[in-house]
């Protein structure tokens, strides 16, 4: 947004005030300033007035100027073609610097004596406003000819710049900056002067007002038959200013109204709404096919849709004719939901409406029309035709010592209620010792007791805040989110500990691939609307996809061995989320070193189970076939854990692995909330030596270790400590058994097993394999 200083000055009054302490001022209140702009106009340069002018005798293009500058009267050749006898004008005298670096000097051009230069803004460092010099008018104030151009407070004027949070769409005009500068300094805003002249023609006699529904919008129209319309010099300047141009003057206008007071202008030509012979024009409020309030004329031709676009048929195109000036307002976020359901093509004017506009339209377009009436010949209607909507009051209530209390520090009373009272907010409801606060229209962004102590807050200054000791009491913060954090880290630092790098990947995955995997994705109906990119385009139901990329991106980068883990949030077709750890492991076991020759081994199942194991503690595994398609067929395994299914285990597909360039590759990925994370209980542990024993059966295949497990699990002996499988031997005498060696190590709380101990638990396990299985020694 930007602003000067003589424009701000129009709605208050900032005379004794420096533009450096405003500026200070901007950033206090939350305003902050993004750059400062001076114009200076240098010394020598004053105001003049062309007496005479006549064309140079040998230059079809250059004129022969007679100008008085006060103390004297120069001849100055120009080559602009707007310059003319009784034109008040701006005269570099001799001995003036340009802004430039050009000096000034008395020359000849073409023979003829030429004493000064008449100038063009861009030539004295303004804006540039087009070709030609610049017409100099009343709209920059008094001023006599020969006075220094540098004493002029318009034409020498500070620009400031500053950023605008989006919610802050009251702050998108000048007076809408004044208003908060008319809070912060207490200095009162400058009210519209309402003016109506009733013995002029009524507005009822062209115009008629119609609505086929309560629209949540309001609108104010106004007549009048335009004449000889000319843009003062203080707008072109100002416009300039804020680097806006308009293709017709009365454009130029309603936009520079509407940058002053914040209220949405447009102008319509009265021909689009009725031709010659019809006496009334009739517009009519109504809704488009999306539901957008729009302006129609009789024959259902839409002129605009209101604060959004205008047809531009509707325009005002003639300089000298009956024109409609609309003034609108509708609520900021009625729009900006409209247009995020249906994306229609929108003006510049959409910005201000989408982000909140003045809602003051009567005084707004008795602004507007004052303007237009002092730079035309035009002539007004009398009176107003306006469609008003009720909108809901919102009212925000807050006790004094609520305010205090999140300010920290007391703020008196009647600061407050000024400070609300010079933002706009209506108070008079209040009460002793509560504020009843009717919040504006235009301050959309007040929502509760917080923005208001917020909006106190910045016109008192955080650095008028004293200071507080904080008083700092110890609450219990473990809650069950610590306890999901810590467990996290753990799992974390373990994987790290055992050789895994962690990867981190987005929640969303490439749909395509996942279904050519066969996993389930996201229903249709709950599928992303609008995904970052195609690859990303729905949520991933598992991690194994993303760290299989990761994977081949490392081998592509030269590692012979890539370890990767990842905890990260997954979902079902539902979008249900829940917590995953996986696991990969690729190419060798370890680095190349003089131990394995320089040719390590490429990694295994029981290695990568060991691998597991070391992170989430010890598991089981069993036979298990997973339901998607990157697993080997005979190389996956269910991991469970206390007798709870944690996930799945398996080698890739070695197609799978082909499509990647992955040598050997296992996998892993576990439902992190299964994962065991409890208080260590400390145990009593044996004193007395364990003992190993291991046993050889013969077993046919069609048994698994599974069922093995569980018979001697149920006949064990409390001596029996633990068991596992240290070896599987095949070969052709064996038919369709295998001999299996299992070790078992026992040990008793009591004493020293003795070997007799020893072989009557051992005993008991084979007699049971016997009778359940028909298994026994080799």
């Amino acid at each position: 947004m930007i602003v000067t200083r003589s424009w701000l000055n129009e709605w208050i009054d900032l005379t004794s005030i420096s533009t450096e302490d405003i500026a200070k001022t901007f950033n206090s209140i939350g305003l902050e300033v993004d750059r400062i702009q001076e114009y200076r106009v240098p010394a020598k340069i004053v105001f003049g007035k062309v007496l005479e002018c006549e064309k140079h005798p040998d230059a079809d293009k250059l004129n022969i100027c007679k100008v008085d500058i006060g103390f004297t009267i120069r001849q100055i050749v120009c080559g602009a073609a707007n310059v003319r006898a009784g034109l008040d004008v701006v005269v570099a005298t001799v001995g003036a610097v340009m802004p430039s670096g050009l000096v000034i000097k008395p020359v000849k051009l073409r023979g003829v004596d030429s004493d000064g230069m008449i100038c063009s803004a861009g030539e004295i460092g303004l804006p540039d406003l087009g070709k030609g010099i610049m017409e100099l008018d009343s709209s920059i104030g008094d001023f006599k000819i020969g006075q220094e151009v540098s004493t002029n407070l318009i034409l020498n004027d500070d620009l400031i710049e500053i950023e605008l949070t989006a919610n802050r769409g009251d702050c998108l005009s000048i007076r809408g900056v004044a208003r908060d500068l008319s809070a912060a300094f207490d200095r009162p805003i400058k009210e519209y002067v309402v003016t109506d002249n009733d013995e002029k023609r009524g507005v009822g006699r062209i115009l008629s007002l119609s609505h086929e529904k309560d629209l949540s919008v309001n609108l104010r129209y106004k007549a009048l038959d335009l004449k000889d319309l000319t843009i003062p010099l203080v707008v072109k300047l100002r416009l300039g200013q804020i680097e806006e141009e308009r293709e017709r003057d009365i454009e130029s206008i309603i936009l520079y109204v509407t940058h002053s007071t914040g209220v949405i202008f447009r102008a319509y030509e009265r021909d689009f709404f009725a031709k010659e012979d019809v006496t009334i024009s009739k517009v009519i409020v109504s809704e488009n096919e999306n539901g957008f309030a729009c302006i129609k004329s009789q024959n259902n031709e839409i002129a605009s849709i209101i604060g959004v676009s205008q047809n531009d048929a509707s325009k005002v195109k003639n300089t000298n004719s009956t024109v409609f000036l609309e003034a609108s307002y509708i609520p900021p976020d009625v729009i900006s939901k409209k247009m995020a359901d249906h994306k229609i093509k929108s003006d510049s004017l959409f910005y201000r409406t989408s982000r909140g506009s003045e809602p003051e339209l009567e005084g707004g377009l008795s602004y507007c029309i004052d303007l237009i009436e002092s730079c035309s010949h035009s002539t007004t209607f009398s009176g107003t035709i306006e469609h008003v909507y009720s909108f809901k009051e919102k009212i925000v209530t807050v006790t004094k010592q609520e305010i205090d209390d999140i300010i920290g520090a007391n703020i008196d009373k009647s600061v407050v209620t000024k400070i609300l009272k010079n933002l706009g907010f209506d108070t008079s409801k209040s009460s002793t010792d509560v504020f009843a606060i009717n919040v504006p229209q235009f301050r959309h962004d007040i929502i509760n007791k917080q923005d208001i102590v917020e909006e106190i807050v910045r016109m008192v200054g955080i650095d008028n805040i004293p200071s507080k000791a904080s008083v700092l009491q110890e609450e219990n913060r473990l809650e069950n989110n610590y306890f999901e954090y810590k467990k996290r880290s753990i799992y974390r630092h373990r994987a790290a500990q055992s050789g895994f790098n962690e990867s981190v990947h987005f929640v969303f995955d490439e749909k395509k691939v996942l279904n050519a995997y066969g996993f389930i994705t996201t229903n249709d109906d709950l599928e992303l609307l609008n995904p970052i990119v195609q690859t990303l385009d729905t949520l991933r139901p598992t991690l194994l996809t993303g760290l299989l990329k990761a994977t081949s991106q490392n081998v592509k980068n030269g590692y012979s061995s890539v370890r990767l883990f990842e905890i990260g949030a997954v979902f079902s077709p539902l979008r249900e989320e829940s917590l995953k750890i996986s696991f990969v492991f690729s190419g060798d076991k370890e680095n190349e070193n003089l131990s394995n020759n320089g040719k390590p081994s490429q990694i295994d199942f029981s290695y990568f189970t060991q691998k597991i194991a070391d992170v989430v503690g010890e598991v089981e595994l069993i036979q298990y076939e997973t339901t998607h398609k990157l697993s080997h067929l005979y190389q996956s395994a269910q991991v469970i854990q206390n007798g709870v299914v944690l996930g799945e285990l398996f080698r890739l597909h070695p197609e799978v692995e082909k499509a990647y360039d992955l040598e050997t590759t296992f996998m892993c990925e576990l439902d992190f909330s299964k994962i065991k994370h409890e208080l260590k209980i400390a145990k009593t542990t044996s004193k007395y030596q364990a003992s190993f024993r291991d046993l050889s059966i013969i077993t046919p295949t069609s048994i698994s270790f599974e069922t093995i497990s569980n018979v001697i699990q149920a006949n064990a002996a409390k001596e029996l400590i633990r068991f596992y499988p240290v070896d599987r031997y095949t070969d052709e005498s064996l038919g369709d058994n295998i001999s299996l060696s299992i070790r078992f190590v026992l040990q008793s709380e009591e004493k020293t097993l003795e070997d007799s101990d020893i072989t009557s638990t051992m005993q008991r396990v084979l007699e049971s394999l016997q009778s359940e299985l028909g298994i026994g020694l080799r």
